[in-house]
């Protein structure tokens, strides 16, 4: 096989087989393939697009490229969560001590953010002393003791979908369904889950803006694991305003925390409750926690008495994070300047534009626009109201927790731009617009 004739295949809009896509793969993965070369198979892919047995065939390529963890030798059916991601999306610090409270051992490997805020390990990195880089042998070894590990992915884990997705970020092909669905799905796969959960955003403040597209992106990643065995739920949850209160890092772990505590945001707390009621109904299998209503309750309760902070709790201490942080929260970082921006006049929230929001957090220094640039910790915002909410000129919107006071007007600026108002009631926006599983 050449590469060139690879690439002119699927140029001219036509199937490449399970064959050529290995060859292709692993030769770019033992760098006998030049970026160049990749980048132009890449482009290819986003104009033309791949038909369901393509996508499924690149997503075992690159499953194939690295380690695969095998995870049977501790729970007989291993359930995991992916998410879309977006604008204050502490999710995973909360679903997974709950699902792990209710006896279902769960490991996780999240990664670092890119865009608006940090991601879950930037958010754990407000933890002094938390370990995020677990060997796979660690990884079993807590899940057996304490049933939940959250944790980086490592580096032999599909890294041919690590080297891919650094040349989709500089060549424009980001935004390919097939790419975005295969790179998604390997690592799962690879993770070893039998069950996974896909949180997929659609709004202004997610990767998709378009509730047509998000449907699409989940159906895609619904038949990859279809295809490759795997029991798959997609729920497309709304992203036009932020999920939570909390935007940035040490506050957003704060949120989470007081949610774990029985607090928190109702309509986060509604959110982690939904997710992880997807994740625990996987691992029952239709015999164990097959009634909605009842795994709801159950999950609630971990929240109300205390099991799935307790969960957290050890889960930090065992990967060295400093519990103490956890058990008093002021001794997270935080941030000298807060200024609390009001309405500017009586009315009913029409918009509050997620995107917006988001850049204001990544202004004051909470996300990075480039790999490897700094987090700031501290920073962050603090969202008063929802959409539908009324409100008088008096009533806080946001609350800017800065480093700096000449950090304030820039973001007052962005934030006023992610503000409407309307003199009639607007309807609260939905959590949630669709289910989609395997199988139907």
């Amino acid at each position: 096989m050449r590469a060139a004739d690879i690439i002119a295949k699927k140029r001219d809009g036509n199937t490449l087989s399970a064959q050529e896509i290995d060859w292709f793969i692993e030769r770019y993965t033992a760098e006998q393939i030049p970026d160049y070369q990749a980048a132009a198979l890449l482009m290819a892919i986003y104009l033309k697009g791949m038909e369901r047995e393509e996508t499924y065939n690149l997503t075992m390529a690159l499953v194939r490229s690295g380690d695969q963890i095998d995870l049977s030798d501790i729970s007989g059916y291993a359930v995991d969560k992916h998410s879309s991601g977006g604008v204050g999306d502490k999710t995973t610090l909360v679903v997974l001590p709950m699902v792990a409270a209710l006896q279902i051992p769960i490991a996780k490997m999240s990664g670092r953010g890119l865009g608006f805020t940090g991601g879950t390990l930037d958010k754990l990195d407000s933890i002094p002393g938390y370990n995020v880089e677990l060997s796979n042998e660690q990884v079993k070894r807590q899940a057996r003791d304490i049933g939940v590990v959250l944790t980086g992915q490592s580096q032999e884990l599909a890294p041919a979908d690590g080297k891919l997705y650094a040349l989709r970020d500089v060549t424009a092909t980001v935004s390919s369904l097939p790419l975005i669905a295969s790179s998604i799905m390997s690592k799962k796969i690879a993770g070893g889950a039998n069950g996974i959960v896909l949180d997929v955003k659609v709004g202004e403040g997610a990767f998709m803006r378009e509730l047509d597209n998000a449907r699409e992106l989940a159906r895609i990643m619904v038949q990859i694991g279809s295809d490759a065995g795997r029991d798959v739920i997609a729920v497309i949850s709304d992203m036009n305003q932020p999920l939570g209160q909390a935007i940035g890092n040490a506050i957003e772990l704060r949120e989470a925390v007081e949610t774990l505590r029985g607090g928190g945001p109702a309509q986060f707390r509604e959110h982690c409750l939904e997710i992880a009621k997807h994740m625990v109904m996987l691992a029952g299998q239709g015999e164990t926690w097959d009634d909605p209503q009842q795994v709801h309750q159950a999950l609630a309760q971990t929240l109300e008495d205390g099991t799935a902070f307790d969960r957290f709790r050890q889960m930090v201490a065992a990967q060295g994070g400093d519990v103490s942080v956890i058990d008093d929260l002021t001794q997270l970082p935080s941030a000298p300047v807060q200024h609390t921006l009001k309405a500017e006049r009586a009315g009913y929230i029409s918009r509050l534009g997620a995107g917006r929001i988001g850049i204001a957090a990544m202004q004051l220094g909470a996300g990075r626009e480039r790999k490897g640039d700094p987090i700031d910790h501290a920073v962050g915002l603090r969202v008063h109201v929802r959409v539908g909410d009324r409100v008088t000129p008096d009533t806080p919107l946001f609350t800017i927790h800065a480093n700096h006071t000449d950090q304030i007007d820039p973001c007052l600026e962005i934030l006023r731009s992610a503000i409407e108002y309307s003199d009639e009631p607007v309807q609260p926006l939905p959590s949630f617009y669709d289910v989609i599983k395997s199988g139907g």
